[in-house]
């Protein structure tokens, strides 16, 4: 049977979508839900192997990119989305999805508070270095690490990015680096080539600190990025994508998230 996937939908959100077309090639079942139908019937939680926060303008990024979008999630579904993640099953954020996690405290996920069960937030993504909406396609290279969403993933990934609040910040160097030592940089901003960015723009397209294009958790199942991944997974005639990248390359990335949901 094909893994259910639900696709959270908020105003604002118009990536939706273009994630169920992924997820759909991929072979996953999915279902676009309103925040405001999943307060009436928390089913869904329970019935799905896969949960997608996707990308766009939730609630026009008043706040702050994600910032209204992580509250809802706190405030109404905080427990079930714990027990999603703790439960091991894939979960994904893109764009403004990812900013959602973050700012709900679910990623990077290392540290606990001590009173909460979210996590102890110490990265934010805040404003794109150059000070502009950013839309333009990019490289990424997937990290070795435990993230079950790129694991085995060996060509560059080419997308487009579409974010104005996207570059990783942390609060002290050492934190950054204990992403890195734990292996939680899942996907980096490169050249073409496959060569480290190293912060040159537009390879990395924000100024995010150590290229940081997508962080997952420690366990693996969940992963945040700020490219659009969905908007490449098509191949064959007529398509195309940017700087000699693979069409369709962004589809591993789901092939990925639904053959670990059949398995779970």
């Amino acid at each position: 049977m094909k893994p259910k996937a639900l696709v959270l939908h908020a105003a604002g959100i118009n990536r939706d979508g273009d994630v169920v077309f992924a997820l759909e090639c991929a072979g996953a079942e999915a279902e676009i839900v309103h925040i405001n139908e999943l307060r009436q019937n928390r089913r869904y939680f329970q019935e799905s192997q896969i949960l997608v926060i996707p990308g766009g303008f939730s609630y026009a990024d008043a706040l702050g990119a994600g910032t209204l979008f992580a509250l809802d999630i706190a405030s109404f579904f905080r427990d079930e989305t714990m027990r999603f993640v703790e439960s091991g099953k894939p979960v994904i954020g893109i764009c403004n999805g990812f900013q959602t996690l973050v700012r709900a405290g679910i990623l990077p996920g290392i540290e606990k508070k001590p009173e909460s069960p979210t996590m102890e937030r110490y990265v934010t993504l805040t404003t794109n270095e150059k000070g502009r909406f950013e839309c333009r396609w990019v490289s990424l290279k997937a990290n070795p690490g435990p993230c079950i969403w790129t694991e085995g993933i060996d060509e560059i990934i080419s997308c487009p990015v579409a974010h104005g609040e996207g570059r990783l910040y942390g609060r002290d160097r050492s934190r950054l680096d204990a992403l890195s030592e734990n292996r939680l940089i899942a996907l980096s901003y490169c050249r073409p080539d496959g060569s480290p960015a190293n912060g040159h723009y537009p390879d990395n397209p924000n100024g995010s600190l150590l290229d940081i294009a997508g962080l997952c958790n420690p366990k693996g199942n969940v992963l945040g990025l700020m490219p659009h991944p969905e908007d490449n997974v098509v191949s064959g005639a007529g398509a195309r994508a940017y700087r000699t990248g693979k069409a369709g390359a962004g589809l591993a990335i789901f092939r990925n998230g639904v053959r670990y949901a059949t398995q779970g």
